[in-house]
């Protein structure tokens, strides 16, 4: 890839963000946020998609093909490095983590 002001900006950018949550605490409250943030974009997705009717089947399907992909990704791809994961795998599988149990949450709603 070229070398152009755009390219030096964004891996400046990326090796500055990754330094900024190389301390512990700082990643550890990103990858709660990240959880939190999962479990609010499910109940949203959950209880929009339900007011209609319409959309149930599609955005139950969007999110299983979501949360599948990203769990193949991320169990592929520890497997391959030895168990290691980045900032970025993690924050992602942590969202997923949110989106599954706020859905598991608001069948036990709906069971009862």
């Amino acid at each position: 890839m070229q070398r152009t002001r755009l390219n030096t900006v964004l891996t400046l950018g990326g090796a500055r963000l990754t330094r900024f949550f190389g301390n512990p605490w700082r990643r550890i409250s990103l990858v709660f946020l990240s959880l939190l943030f999962g479990f609010f974009i499910g109940a949203a997705l959950s209880t929009t998609a339900g007011q209609d009717a319409q959309w149930d089947v599609v955005s139950a399907a969007l999110i299983l093909l979501f949360c599948e992909g990203i769990s193949y990704w991320i169990y592929r791809r520890r497997g391959r490095e030895g168990g290691q994961l980045g900032l970025w795998g993690e924050v992602l599988n942590s969202f997923k983590l949110g989106v599954m149990y706020s859905l598991f949450l608001e069948a036990f709603k709906l069971g009862s």
